[in-house]
C-alpha cells in the first residue's frame, strides 16, 4: 500500500482530476476501476472520483509497487531541464512581486509569453525554472500541478506579467482577468497629438493567417467588441504619451484600436507606426490594480507598479 498526501496546489480539485496527474499512464477507465474496487480510497473510504480533495487528505493506493512506478511513469521523471536553461539563459527579467500564491514580472522586449511551434523557451519556463531554483516548488511537485503564467503580452510589449504559483493563485488571476475585475493600465507613445481622454468602442477580428486583426466601428461577421479608455499624459512635440486602461483584453487591442483612429504606436510597423530608432512597439503594461479580495488578503486591493523601459525616455525628458 502507498500513502499520497493532498498538497496545496493540489487541493480543491476533483478527486479523479487529481488521481489522473498523479497516474498520467494509467487511463480513467483503470483509475474508476481502482475506484469501485476499493484499491484507491479516500480518507480511508470509498470514493467515486467526484469528491472535491481538501489540503492534508489521505490517498491510500493498493497497487503493487511495480505497477504503481509503473502507472505514475512519466511523473516520476519529469524533465526540467528546459526550466533551467530558460533560467539561465533569458536576460533582463526582473520579479516585481512575489508571495506564496502568485509572482509578477517585469517581462523585456522580445521574449515570448508562452511557448510557440517554433520556440521552446519562454517567460513561461524561465518563471518555472526561477521557482525551482529558489525552492518554492520541487521536480516531484511538477506531476500534480505546474505553474503557469495567466495573462499574455505581445512578444514586442514589455512590462507586468502575473503567474500563479498555487492552484489557488492561478484560479483567482484567472477569475480576475477574465472576470475584467482587475484593472490593468498601459503606457504607450504614439504618432500625432492627442489633448483630451476619451473612451473607445469598437469591433475586432482577427486573422490568423498573418496574425493581424481588424477594428471597425460596427459589429461584423467573427467580430468581437473592444472598449479601450486613454488618457494624455504628455505632448512631446508630435508624439503623445498615453496611459490606456484596458476595459477588454484582445489580441493586438491597444495597437490596433489606436491605429484605427490615426494615432499609432511609435515603432508599430505592423499597425502603421513608424519605426524611428526603435525596433519594437513604445507599449508598457506599467500598472495593475487588484479589487478587494478576501481570499487573498495580500493583494487585496494592492497596486503593482512596473518601472517604463530606457526608451521611454527621450518622451518623458
Amino acid at each position: 500500500m502507498q500513502k499520497l498526501i493532498v498538497g496545496k496546489n493540489e487541493e480543491n480539485q476533483r478527486f479523479d482530476k487529481y488521481l489522473m496527474k498523479v497516474f498520467p499512464n494509467a487511463g480513467s477507465s483503470f483509475l474508476y476501476k481502482m475506484l469501485r474496487k476499493k484499491n484507491i480510497t479516500l480518507n480511508k473510504k470509498k470514493a467515486t472520483g467526484a469528491e472535491k480533495i481538501k489540503l492534508n487528505d489521505s490517498v491510500e493506493v493498493f497497487f503493487s509497487d511495480e505497477t504503481f512506478l509503473k502507472m505514475r511513469g512519466q511523473s516520476n521523471a519529469i524533465n526540467t531541464d528546459v526550466y533551467e536553461r530558460a533560467f539561465l539563459s533569458l536576460k533582463g527579467i526582473e520579479v516585481i512581486y512575489e508571495d506564496e500564491d502568485v509572482l509578477a514580472l517585469n517581462k523585456p522586449v522580445g521574449i515570448l509569453s508562452q511557448t510557440d511551434e517554433k520556440n521552446h523557451i519562454s517567460i513561461n519556463e524561465w518563471m518555472i525554472g526561477y521557482l525551482l531554483h529558489k525552492g518554492k516548488i520541487t521536480k516531484e511537485s511538477l506531476s500534480t500541478y505546474k505553474p503557469s503564467v495567466v495573462n499574455r503580452l505581445d512578444r514586442n510589449t514589455t512590462g507586468l506579467m502575473f503567474c500563479g504559483i498555487s492552484l489557488k493563485g492561478s484560479q483567482t488571476l484567472s477569475a480576475l482577468f477574465k472576470d475584467r475585475t482587475i484593472n490593468k493600465y498601459y503606457v504607450c507613445v504614439v504618432h500625432g497629438v492627442i489633448s483630451e481622454s476619451s473612451n473607445l468602442h469598437a469591433y475586432l477580428k482577427k486573422d490568423n493567417s498573418d496574425n493581424i486583426v481588424d477594428v471597425k466601428d460596427k459589429p461584423f461577421t467573427g467580430s468581437v467588441e473592444i472598449i479601450t479608455e486613454y488618457k494624455p499624459l504628455k505632448v512631446c512635440g508630435e508624439y503623445t504619451i498615453l496611459e490606456v486602461h484596458l476595459i477588454t483584453g484582445k489580441t493586438h487591442q491597444i495597437r490596433a484600436h489606436l491605429a484605427y483612429i490615426g494615432h499609432p504606436l511609435v515603432g508599430d510597423t505592423k499597425y502603421g507606426g513608424k519605426s524611428h530608432e526603435h525596433k519594437f512597439q513604445l507599449l508598457h503594461s506599467y500598472r495593475t490594480v487588484f479589487p478587494k479580495l478576501e481570499s487573498m488578503p495580500n493583494l487585496s486591493e494592492k497596486e503593482i507598479v512596473c518601472k517604463l523601459p530606457k526608451e521611454y525616455d527621450k518622451y518623458l525628458n
